[in-house]
């Protein structure tokens, strides 16, 4: 249930809890059943909704996993509980696993791994991931990425459309920010951030779309100028059951 539902119903509650405690009472009726009513059954709705909506909004939310770009480390229809506080005090650390809104037309946010952040430089050469030009070590993907790619010339430059040619991503298309907000044409700019997904070649992630960014508004792409930020950290599978443990 998205925030603005959960407050819609609880609004209904509490509209039922006005007219019920203002409506003229009718002889012969009990006005202490009906006011008992009110204050056993709907009185405690909307004070646990007015919580959940509170909590939902600004702490924790769940998250549900709707596609296999995560695999294996998130299953399609895992539910995950999300920490929107933490990224209030710092920014998301490489390896987080990231709930944020993605730079392309979508009604829903993305979920994927931070992999590279600002001021990195990043290639990927051989299915390996480098990062200031040393390897990472990834247990955690499905396989490695069967393209090449690499930061340099103030952009994203990626063989995946044409192997063995490296081409630029489309500023027009992806997040690219322009050439002053780069602090060097090879390392990633200030407030962006490199995603990707854990299932390397089953992705839609920075590789096709540029930088996901943790403020400010999206520089370049289909949504150039919309408002960019992280929704928060996943941070534990609670459902199904047998899946339940922290990320």
């Amino acid at each position: 249930m998205q925030p603005w539902q959960l407050l819609a119903l609880v609004a209904i509650i509490l509209v039922i809890r006005i007219v019920v405690t203002f409506s003229p009472v009718k002889a012969g009726t009990d006005r202490g059943k009906r006011d008992h009513f009110s204050r056993e059954f709907l009185d405690p709705f909307i004070v646990a909704g007015i919580a959940a909506w509170l909590l939902i909004t600004f702490v924790v939310r769940t998250y549900y996993i709707p596609s296999e770009s995560m695999v294996p480390t998130l299953m399609v229809h895992d539910v995950l509980l999300v920490n929107k506080f933490e990224y209030r005090f710092h920014q998301p650390h490489r390896g987080d696993v990231v709930v944020f809104p993605p730079p392309l037309p979508s009604d829903d946010d993305f979920i994927k791994r931070v992999i590279g952040v600002p001021g990195d430089t990043m290639q990927i050469k051989g299915g390996t991931v480098y990062i200031d030009g040393k390897p990472t070590a990834e247990p955690y993907i499905a396989a490695q990425p069967d393209y090449n790619l690499v930061i340099k010339n103030y952009g994203i430059y990626t063989d995946e459309n044409h192997p063995g040619v490296m081409e630029a991503l489309d500023p027009q298309q992806a997040n690219i920010p322009p050439k002053k907000d780069w602090t060097a044409p090879n390392r990633i700019p200030a407030h962006c951030y490199f995603m990707m997904g854990d299932n390397r070649n089953n992705s839609d992630d920075s590789h096709m779309w540029g930088f996901a960014q943790d403020s400010g508004n999206f520089a370049t792409g289909l949504r150039a100028g919309e408002h960019a930020g992280f929704t928060g950290h996943a941070f534990f599978i609670f459902w199904p059951i047998n899946r339940a443990h922290s990320i």
